[in-house]
């Protein structure tokens, strides 16, 4: 189906579908961040009780992580921008090497450098996390020294992907326009050419579109 025009100065940035998968996963990431904080704080364990509630909602918003990202994988707009998300190119590693990445000098297409590392990190630390969370919630599956691998891999890659999730939610919230995108699915052409340059080109937007 072919989405309705957007509004007048705006340029069509995600589908509903790949808004849909980002926030799902979205609630189900930001559910486990809260229930492991309740798990590994004695206070707030203490202070929320029903640990074993907890720890049910923990391993099966853990287990889910993954399904929002295959079931959209019968989305072809989906798979379009995973496939920009798992191509780097000469730009992006100039992009990441630059100290002035920002100033324009370098086109970016529809997705930085440091937004595709951002999903090549927390995809692949998802994995992990579910990888480890089966071993551990089904200890008789393997030996006793694969489940205390499996554990310290967990609690590190659960900080690390915390941290993530933290720093792409502050990045997000100094930019209203890149929120409007994953909110309404639209961004403004001025944006847009500002922020990714070679994407707008291959859209065949100009200056005169923002009037």
């Amino acid at each position: 189906m072919t989405p309705l025009a957007p509004p007048a100065g705006s340029v069509h940035r995600f589908s509903a579908s790949v808004r849909a998968v980002h926030w799902a996963t979205t609630v189900l990431m930001l559910v486990c961040m809260l229930t492991a904080a309740v798990l590994y704080n004695g206070s707030l364990a203490l202070a929320v009780g029903h640990r074993r509630d907890i720890e049910l909602i923990h391993v099966y918003c853990g287990f889910g992580l993954p399904v929002p990202m295959f079931v959209g994988l019968v989305s072809r707009a989906y798979r379009l921008d995973l496939g920009r998300l798992n191509r780097f190119t000469r730009a992006d590693w100039q992009w990441l090497r630059s100290r002035t990445r920002r100033d324009g000098t370098i086109k970016v297409g529809k997705f930085n450098a440091g937004q595709k590392l951002n999903a090549a990190l927390t995809a692949g630390s998802i994995l992990v996390l579910l990888g480890t969370g089966l071993l551990m919630y089904f200890p008789d599956w393997v030996r006793v020294s694969w489940r205390s691998g499996a554990t310290f891999l967990h609690d590190w890659f659960a900080l690390g992907v915390g941290l993530l999730v933290l720093g792409h939610i502050n990045y997000a919230r100094k930019d209203a326009e890149a929120r409007r995108g994953m909110r309404a699915g639209v961004v403004s052409v001025a944006w847009a050419r500002g922020e990714h340059e070679a994407w707008a080109e291959e859209l065949g937007v100009s200056s005169s579109d923002q009037d």
